[in-house]
């Protein structure tokens, strides 16, 4: 019977702690299982550019806006909560994983260049219609 096994974010296998032996070794009862994951979704995309909100499970953790050159992609990642510094490189990953890789690979690019930056969102100003909040189409003449 075959087992089946998935890859978590730290490109570990999931499933069963065990050895070749089928026993849990020591090192494998301890060892945390925490992953760090998020979810990227995509707000804007152009020829050359895309924007991402990042998302961990409600908790919006900040942006990526990235920017395709010929063979350099450049990431300006913004963190609105703090993450370590091995949650902001396994960020990186999946990003270059599930976004930069699908448009450049690594062997095909001279650098994915990140900037990260923290901060926080004070307002979203846009100079399109604004919103009615009551319902009604007014028009102004």
């Amino acid at each position: 019977m075959a087992h089946d096994e998935t890859k978590n974010g730290n490109g570990k296998a999931g499933g069963d702690n065990v050895n070749g032996d089928g026993v849990e070794s020591e090192s494998e009862k301890d060892a945390p299982d925490v992953v760090f994951s998020a979810r990227l979704v995509r707000v804007v995309r152009t020829e050359s550019s895309e924007v991402y909100v990042i998302w961990q499970d409600d908790t919006r953790l900040g942006q990526v806006d990235l920017h395709y050159g010929w063979d350099l992609i450049h990431a300006t990642l913004l963190l609105e909560k703090d993450l370590t510094n091995e949650q902001q490189a396994d960020l990186v990953d999946l990003i270059d994983q599930d976004v930069v890789s699908s448009h450049l690979p690594r062997f095909a690019r001279e650098d994915f260049l990140v900037t990260v930056f923290r901060g926080a969102e004070m307002d979203p100003f846009s100079d399109g219609p604004e919103d009615d909040e009551d319902g009604e189409d007014e028009e102004e003449y």
